[in-house]
């Protein structure tokens, strides 16, 4: 685990929506984090298509590690 350092503005903004979404600010920065690399990645998709994509993956290795039953 790192130490990322961020305005303090950023950490207002992180804790707002942290509390919006019922996540830790942990795990707001990380959901940020990787929604802004996928968009990086994919700039020609919406975010609910990189949500959707997400959830079709996160499905994927779970019926693939035998979680769910097919």
């Amino acid at each position: 685990m790192g130490i990322v350092k961020i305005s303090e503005e950023l950490h207002e903004e992180l804790r707002q929506a942290s509390q919006v979404m019922s996540r830790s600010i942990n795990a707001q920065a990380e959901f940020w984090i990787k929604m802004g690399r996928l968009a990086e990645l994919n700039p020609d998709m919406t975010f609910a298509q990189l949500i959707r994509q997400q959830l079709n993956h996160t499905r994927s290795d779970s019926i693939d590690s035998g979680h769910i039953e097919k």
